[in-house]
């Protein structure tokens, strides 16, 4: 069975990112990640393990406001559970933060933010996790609503290490999906400040299930739920979807993908969303059956009723033809990826983290390679490889930076051309947050900014840029 470990220092890790096709992740109303309708989508980090007040660990959330000059730190909001009107306190080990997904759920034009806290104790029950709903509007996000709860979780569980947003049963209302144990709910919307989602529900067990991608993968405009878990023997993971029928959901299985990072686009640009899984354990070390040293990505093609299962998916490692770099033990190729359309062609584009890329002797360095699509799908020509040694990056690349421990393409200066946003979950120790422009010939490093937690005014190991909203 996979095994995973939410750390309370600067080793935290997530990968529970989401990423949904444009329009998808905003069914109901306005742009989604744009918090405070300006029209320009906005930046969620979360820094699960920073220092509110005394308490260690308890977690925050960092807002960056996009502009038509991208994000600064000089725009930003920070978000804690001692925030007014956000529901519980801020306690030890609480993590708020770890999970993020962002999408409008009470449809009233602003995009609302769904932050994950893992560690959550409710009442006599220690670390069975949570999910608190944080209200876009005018300003910005603030106040916000807990959702509901399964009653039988376990402690230390990790409820809420796994959200998405999306309009699952095709009704117009954008839904929310949280996993963690081997627990799966539902939330259905619209959804109201007062009492929250309109319903809710508990899927069967998924074995042990933490991570959750979602994205329309059938051209339907209902968004799929793709839930990556682990099984005895196949420690990377057997990987089904929830598919919308007109009446209820058909559950589906992609019997030979593996992975846990995922995200959801129009690669090849025929109108059904695909998937990219990230798969960046290694075969000799027994974190992947079908893996390829130092990780792998793949691409599941979409189609009217969703991947067919039957296809040959697209491979891209370290080690095929055009891509930068070599496929080395322990350099974690997929442990992050995102979608978005960066030279603004119409296709949707690949950028994948590998925090454990060692240069040289910095060891756990880190670098993000980016990857284009094309009319015949994901392609290694152009494919470039970044890193705080890349000139024009802020910084230099030392030891344990994790540069890609995080990573999201979005379109933060309204130009058609999404910006890259890059994690550094172990940045100075405290972690920080890159941003690298879109051009039309490819990413730029010519303005490129950083910011690491101090800068953000936050305390403590923070691990900032260990997650950010999808």
């Amino acid at each position: 069975m996979r095994k995973r470990t939410l750390l309370l220092a600067a080793t935290l890790t997530t990968g529970l990112l989401t990423a949904l096709p444009a329009g998808t992740a905003s069914a109901a109303t306005g742009l989604s990640g744009d918090f405070n309708g300006d029209g320009y989508r906005d930046i969620a980090i979360g820094a699960a393990g920073a220092t509110v007040g005394s308490q260690q660990a308890a977690g925050a959330v960092v807002v960056m406001y996009g502009s038509s000059s991208g994000i600064s730190a000089t725009r930003k909001t920070v978000i804690t559970q001692n925030s007014t009107g956000v529901p519980g306190a801020a306690e030890w080990g609480d993590l708020f933060g770890a999970s993020l997904a962002a999408g409008d759920l009470d449809r009233d034009g602003y995009s609302d933010l769904v932050v994950g806290a893992p560690h959550e104790s409710i009442g006599d029950r220690d670390g069975v996790g949570a999910a608190t709903v944080i209200w876009g509007g005018k300003s910005g996000l603030s106040g916000g609503k807990g959702l509901p709860q399964p009653s039988d979780l376990a402690e230390w569980g990790g409820f809420a290490s796994g959200v998405a947003i999306g309009d699952f049963d095709g009704d117009g209302d954008n839904d929310v999906t949280l996993t963690g144990q081997n627990r799966t709910r539902i939330y259905n919307g619209p959804f109201s400040r007062t009492s929250g989602p309109t319903s809710h529900t508990t899927i069967g067990v998924l074995g042990s299930t933490f991570d959750v991608t979602a994205g329309d993968l059938t051209g339907d405009g209902a968004a799929e739920r793709v839930y990556p878990f682990g099984v005895t023997g196949d420690s990377a993971g057997q990987v089904d979807y929830f598919r919308w029928t007109g009446t209820g959901y058909t559950r589906a299985e992609l019997p030979n993908a593996d992975g846990f990072a995922g995200s959801i686009a129009d690669i090849n640009g025929d109108g059904y969303g695909d998937l990219v899984l990230g798969d960046s354990g290694d075969p000799a070390d027994g974190n992947s059956v079908n893996g390829h040293k130092g990780g792998q990505i793949t691409v599941w093609y979409g189609g009217p009723t969703g991947p067919d299962p039957a296809q040959t998916p697209t491979v891209v490692h370290q080690d095929t033809a055009g891509v930068p770099g070599g496929g080395e033990t322990g350099d974690h190729f997929g442990s992050a990826v995102t979608t978005g359309d960066i030279n603004g062609d119409g296709y949707a584009d690949v950028a994948v983290g590998a925090r454990g890329e060692d240069l040289g002797t910095k060891r756990d360095a880190g670098m993000v390679t980016v990857l284009f699509g094309s009319a015949s799908g994901l392609t290694t020509t152009g494919a470039k490889g970044y890193t705080q040694d890349t000139s024009g990056v802020p910084g230099t690349a030392e030891s344990q930076d994790s540069f890609g421990s995080a990573v999201r393409l979005t379109d933060l200066t309204k130009d058609g051309r999404a910006e890259l946003v890059i994690g550094v979950g172990g940045e100075n120790g405290v972690g920080g947050l890159w941003t690298l422009r879109g051009t039309a010939s490819g990413i730029t490093t010519s303005g490129a900014t950083g910011v690491t937690a101090v800068g953000l005014s936050l305390k403590g190991p923070a691990n900032v840029g260990e997650a950010i909203a999808q």
